[in-house]
């Protein structure tokens, strides 16, 4: 079941949920969409010899858990980037052992830029992969915002996000998911992502992430 900081809102005719794990839940399909998990990518900076802290993948991997636990999640939809680069072969391990934890449940990988240079997940992981546009019902699967006529766009890439400004000079950033007229947002699942803050469009509804609570901001 959803929680009570979930938000449920109507897409296309369908009531999806929003989840403060930055993750969106489709009920009717038990489908759970996750877009820019970026696996790895603290790991592929130390590789590269820029100090960042470790631990990245294991907080995602455990928002991961904590979803599949309180959810009846039968499919997950994984929107582009699943591992950050090459070097990021080492939170495989982490990866993998969260789906020997969940053989049960089928994976779909959405193509993503950083899919193309990091490979497909190996044989083992049971990931089916595809390009997008991957269409499901009104849907279509994206990992780049595209139009695609006579669906409604579900996407990542941009990891956006949205900056609250309060008195004086205080301002907070925070991720959010925006849902315009033909296209919704996801925000990036992975830990130390950067947001991507561009002001709102008119036709644009905005839902913050905060206090592991979502919230419509606007729009």
């Amino acid at each position: 079941m959803t929680g009570t900081h979930d938000l449920s809102i109507d897409c296309a005719g369908e009531t999806v949920c929003l989840l403060p794990e930055r993750a969106l839940w489709w009920p009717a399909q038990r489908m759970l969409m996750v877009a820019d998990a970026h696996f790895g990518k603290a790991a592929t900076f130390r590789a590269r010899g820029v100090p960042v802290p470790a631990g990245s993948t294991v907080q995602a991997v455990a928002r991961l858990d904590a979803m599949l636990a309180r959810l009846p999640v039968a499919h997950v939809a994984w929107l582009g980037d699943l591992l950050h680069a090459r070097e990021a072969a080492g939170a495989l391990s982490a990866l993998a052992a969260w789906r020997a934890r969940h053989a049960d449940v089928a994976c779909t990988l959405v193509r993503g830029n950083h899919d193309r240079h990091a490979g497909d997940p190996p044989a083992g992981l049971c990931f089916n992969v595809v390009e997008e546009p991957w269409t499901v019902g009104p849907f279509a699967l994206c990992h780049e915002p595209q139009a695609v006529p006579g669906r409604y766009v579900i996407a990542g890439h941009v990891h956006p996000g949205v900056v609250i400004s309060g008195r004086g000079r205080d301002r907070l950033r925070l991720p959010c998911f925006r849902f315009g007229p033909g296209c919704a947002l996801l925000p990036a699942f992975g830990e130390f992502t950067g947001l991507w803050t561009a002001p709102a469009a008119l036709d644009e509804a905005l839902y913050g992430v905060a206090d592991d609570k979502v919230w419509r901001l606007g729009g």
